[in-house]
């Protein structure tokens, strides 16, 4: 059991340092930084929704959950996030957004963004139950979704007003969510798969929220052709 819990741990450590991958922008001066952060939030909004209807929700119907339940913690996830992102609005004045005063997506991203890998957690460990060889394609697997993942990440938080020590900093934190997904999926053994079951459509809802409410709308206000198409490239 020490040998699972060893090379479990390890596979989150290396999973949780990709989010630093946006360490590559402290050279950049503001002004690139300025026109790449458009960029990174159309990567973004593609990358919520991928992983929302082409990983997150085939993981949950791969577990033999298909029935009414998902699809409404899929809802419930939509619905929280909206809500939360009201209660963020009430907290916060109506001033632009400046370093001091991040815009509500920022936080919001860190919320679902948590819940995500901690998840991704909860996936490794119980492969490693499992086996070392199903372990370490699971812990490969999740890099690499994680990689265009984090960068988008990185890019909502600079988006949301974040400086750019910041935003690794917060998107590092987040990421280290997934150490609690090992732990207690190691604690509870295989009874975690109930967990996700609903754990995952939920935090699906949340990132389909973000991308469709948040995201996609700033894309919008840009409509010369050109970068229009490159908006949609980058979500592709």
């Amino acid at each position: 059991m020490a040998q699972i819990y060893l090379y479990s741990l390890a596979g989150v450590i290396l999973v949780s340092l990709i989010s630093f991958i946006g360490v590559f922008t402290l050279a950049m001066s503001g002004e690139k930084l300025n026109r790449l952060i458009m960029l990174l939030v159309s990567l973004s909004a593609g990358t919520l929704l991928g992983d929302s209807f082409l990983h997150l929700m085939p993981e949950v119907i791969e577990e033999g959950q298909t029935g009414l339940a998902i699809w409404l913690w899929l809802l419930t996830g939509i619905l929280t996030f909206f809500v939360l992102e009201k209660i963020i609005h009430w907290r916060h004045c109506h001033l632009e957004t400046t370093l001091n005063h991040p815009h509500p997506v920022g936080l919001m991203n860190l919320v679902g963004d948590g819940l995500h890998n901690f998840i991704d957690g909860m996936i490794i460990a119980g492969s490693f139950l499992v086996s070392a060889k199903l372990g370490i394609a699971t812990t490969l697997a999740v890099i690499a979704h994680e990689i265009p993942q984090e960068i988008g990440d990185f890019g909502i938080l600079l988006h949301a007003g974040y400086g750019r020590i910041k935003a690794l900093l917060l998107n590092f934190a987040s990421a280290v969510a997934a150490i609690l997904g090992v732990l207690l999926t190691l604690a509870i053994g295989l009874e975690a798969e109930s967990f996700t079951s609903f754990i995952i459509p939920f935090t699906a809802g949340g990132f389909i929220y973000i991308a469709t409410a948040d995201l996609i709308p700033e894309l919008k206000k840009d409509t010369a052709p050109a970068k229009s198409l490159l908006q949609l490239l980058l979500i592709i």
